[in-house]
């Protein structure tokens, strides 16, 4: 007597696992990697030494000797009051740019996009060359008119609007384009002014988007060199380009000082900003 035997199920298949391990091994070495050069320069900024690979004790000199540093804090404050400058009026040009690019459809949209990207895609030092150009040609222009003007502060603020306010608006208008495509008439519709409806409808949802763009116009101004290094002249100087003036001889560890505060001072920034995100996120589910 034969007996039948029921057929075996199929076999799942299981998707592939990488294995836990080498996932954290990756997420340590890559950790590692980006942030060992800062944690060695924050180090080196309480060496008692001005040697970058022997360590001769702790202090504090560097720091004392860096709010005594005339030079340093005037290239400093260069840097910050035209990065403030440059974020508050590209915010605001960029975010209001951004909802007029929104209204737009087919073309005129994509070539609106495709303007404000060169900038972004261009390279700096094209860019630099270009803006130190334009300037130039613009000075003479006035100075055949008998108005004197030199390259400075304000052609230096001018070129950091220029590529400050394109990443605001790139910022920006994915959460245009995540909001309701009616929620600006049905505010309205429901009584509210123009202005109103833009300013407590259209704004509180395109705020993520506006605080980004800030903060990276923000990180872009004070970071950027090539651009300033063209634009500014010989009467104004800001950090990059200190330091880069300082690379033709041997650095100062009062860099690794003020490199050490600013970069806690962008860490503080960012969790205060993740913590104001992640509230606001957590009162919208509520």
């Amino acid at each position: 007597m034969t007996t039948i035997r029921p057929p075996r199920a199929p076999r799942r298949s299981t998707p592939f696992r990488s294995p836990s391990f080498l996932g954290r091994l990756f997420s340590i070495l890559l950790g590692l990697f980006l942030y060992a050069p800062i944690f060695v320069m924050i180090v080196y900024s309480f060496n008692d030494s001005k040697s970058r690979t022997v360590w001769a004790g702790f202090t504090l000199s560097w720091y004392k000797e860096l709010f005594t540093n005339s030079l340093i804090l005037s290239a400093l404050s260069t840097t910050l009051s035209v990065a403030f400058i440059a974020t508050a009026i590209s915010t605001v040009v960029g975010t209001i740019a951004a909802i007029g690019i929104h209204q737009h459809k087919g073309f005129p949209k994509s070539a609106l996009l495709t303007l404000n990207n060169l900038p972004v895609i261009s390279p700096d030092i094209i860019t630099g060359v270009s803006f130190r150009m334009l300037f130039l040609v613009v000075l003479s222009i006035l100075g055949s008119w008998g108005l004197n003007f030199s390259l400075g502060y304000g052609t230096l603020l001018l070129s950091h609007l220029a590529f400050c306010i394109p990443y605001v608006i790139l910022s920006v208008m994915p959460k245009l384009s995540q909001m309701g495509k009616h929620v600006y008439e049905a505010a309205l519709d429901l009584g509210a002014t123009p202005a109103m409806a833009l300013r407590k409808v259209i704004f509180p949802e395109i705020l993520p988007g506006i605080i980004s763009g800030a903060l990276i116009a923000f990180t872009m101004s004070i970071d950027d060199f090539m651009i300033s290094f063209f634009t500014s002249g010989d009467s104004v100087q800001t950090l990059p380009i200190y330091v880069y003036s300082m690379t033709r001889r041997r650095m100062s560890p009062e860099i690794n000082a003020l490199s050490t505060l600013m970069f806690i001072a962008v860490l503080l920034l960012l969790v205060g900003i993740n913590v104001f995100q992640a509230k606001d996120a957590k009162k919208n589910r509520v």
